[in-house]
């Protein structure tokens, strides 16, 4: 009885569903459309005229980056941007999957073990401080004005976020699991696996989503010094030269990319996580 109900309510259609999409959406953009309402009219006053470019003037500057404009004449960005996103998102994947892959197993280990703990979370909390410009002049002597040098400081960005709440998850696993998981004889590899893994996988991704964020800061930072391509070596090319318009197209297209692998790492987290979305409802 109770699950042929559960199943009719669950195939019945959602009443207003794509009504509530689209409020949910024109809500959303509200603010980023008074934002720009307040920017065009800011770049039109007489004070701001040549300094502050407005978003018409951004938006045809970016459009001509993206598809080029012959008719701009002389424009060395005209139909590069695309190239230049791949470069950075290239490199952001690269770090932040090394950053994801070292700092998962090892917050594991610093917040389930003692003995890593103290062998390990001092030292990492000692250089979670530094911030990542600190490192580029070690990147540049160690690596040079190559893409490794890049990748190395978004690992850093990444790293540190990811260790440092995948340890927190670890230790705040729920003891009567592990109770119950001893019980039933697990190992204490099959215990790391099957309990504590899956336990700390919202810890886990939080560090993920924080990671991300901190990589694509760092690609930015890196690609200003460290390497000639890629969305941060426009920005400072873009600066250097007086193209305010195509720097702030640049810190746009960042926002944009960050907001859109944010979003498939979102996607990711719901599909591993579907069984806790399942426990909250």
């Amino acid at each position: 009885m109770n699950s042929s109900i559960l199943k009719q309510a669950a195939s019945a259609p959602r009443v207003g569903g794509h009504g509530a999409a689209w409020r949910r959406a024109a809500t959303a953009l509200v603010v980023p459309l008074l934002i720009l309402a307040v920017w065009q009219w800011v770049g039109q006053s007489a004070d701001m005229a040549g300094v502050l470019p407005t978003p018409v003037e951004v938006g045809k500057a970016w459009y001509a980056w993206i598809f080029g404009n012959p008719g701009m004449g002389l424009n060395p960005y005209q139909g590069t941007w695309v190239s230049n996103v791949q470069y950075s998102t290239l490199r952001v994947a690269q770090g932040f999957v090394l950053a994801m892959l070292a700092a998962i197993p090892l917050g594991l280990a610093i917040g389930w073990s003692r003995l890593a703990s103290r062998l390990l979370d001092p030292l990492i909390q000692g250089l979670r401080p530094i911030p990542i410009t600190a490192w580029l002049p070690f990147s540049i002597a160690l690596f040079g004005i190559r893409d490794m040098g890049s990748i190395f400081l978004i690992f850093l960005g990444g790293f540190y976020a990811i260790v440092v709440n995948t340890t927190q998850g670890a230790r705040d696993v729920d003891r009567n699991l592990v109770r119950a998981a001893s019980m039933m004889g697990a190992s204490p590899a099959q215990m790391l696996r099957r309990v504590v893994l899956p336990a700390a996988m919202p810890s886990i991704f939080t560090g993920l989503r924080i990671g991300l964020g901190i990589s694509w800061t760092a690609v930015i930072v890196s690609e200003m010094v460290a390497v000639k391509s890629g969305l941060g070596y426009v920005l400072w090319d873009a600066y250097y030269v007086g193209r305010m318009d195509i720097v702030l197209a640049d810190m746009a297209s960042i926002g944009l990319m960050g907001f859109l692998s944010d979003r498939l790492l979102v996607a990711v987290e719901h599909r591993v996580l579907a069984w806790r979305m399942l426990q909250n409802h």
